[in-house]
C-alpha cells in the first residue's frame, strides 16, 4: 500500500473543515444581512456569540472543535509518511476518523443533539488515539 493512501482521508478531514468555515460564514452573514446589527455590537467573537442564535453559531463552535484533535490527526498522518509506516489498519483508521467528524459536524451544525455528536466524538477520539499509541510503539520499538 502507497504512504499516499493516507492523504485521501487527511485532505478529506481539511475539506470538511473547509466546508464547515464557508457554512458559519453563510449563516453569520444571512443573519447579520437581515438583522442588521450595530458592528460595535458583533466587534469581538464574545459579543458576537451574545447577539446570534444559538442555531447560527452551530458551525463556529464546530470549527473551533476541528483545530482541536484533528491537529493530532494531522500530525500522526504526516509521521507515519515520514517513517514510511503507512499501512492498510493506519488508513482504515484513517478513514475511519474522517468518516465519524464528517457525522459530528453534519449532526453539531445540524441538529446538534448532543448525545449523538458526543457518542461521534468518542468513537472517533478512541480511534485516534489507538492509532496514535499503535504509531508510537511502532515508532519506538520498530515493527510488529
Amino acid at each position: 500500500m502507497s504512504d499516499n493512501a493516507i492523504f485521501i482521508p487527511f485532505f478529506g478531514l481539511m475539506l470538511l473543515t473547509m466546508a464547515v468555515w464557508v457554512l458559519m460564514y453563510i449563516r453569520r452573514l444571512s443573519w447579520i444581512s437581515a438583522n442588521s446589527p450595530d458592528p460595535q455590537s458583533i466587534s469581538t467573537p464574545e459579543k458576537l456569540n451574545q447577539v446570534l442564535p444559538e442555531a447560527v453559531n452551530y458551525p463556529s463552535n464546530n470549527l473551533k472543535n476541528l483545530f482541536e484533535l484533528p491537529v493530532l490527526f494531522y500530525a500522526l498522518c504526516l509521521h507515519l509518511v515520514a517513517v514510511t509506516q503507512v499501512d492498510p489498519l493506519y488508513v482504515y483508521g484513517a478513514y475511519a476518523y474522517l468518516g465519524l467528524r464528517v457525522a459530528h459536524s453534519a449532526v453539531h451544525c445540524t441538529v446538534n443533539i448532543v448525545l449523538l455528536r458526543f457518542g461521534l466524538y468518542v468513537v472517533s477520539s478512541l480511534i485516534l488515539w489507538l492509532m496514535i499509541a499503535r504509531a508510537a510503539y511502532m515508532t519506538l520499538t520498530g515493527p510488529v
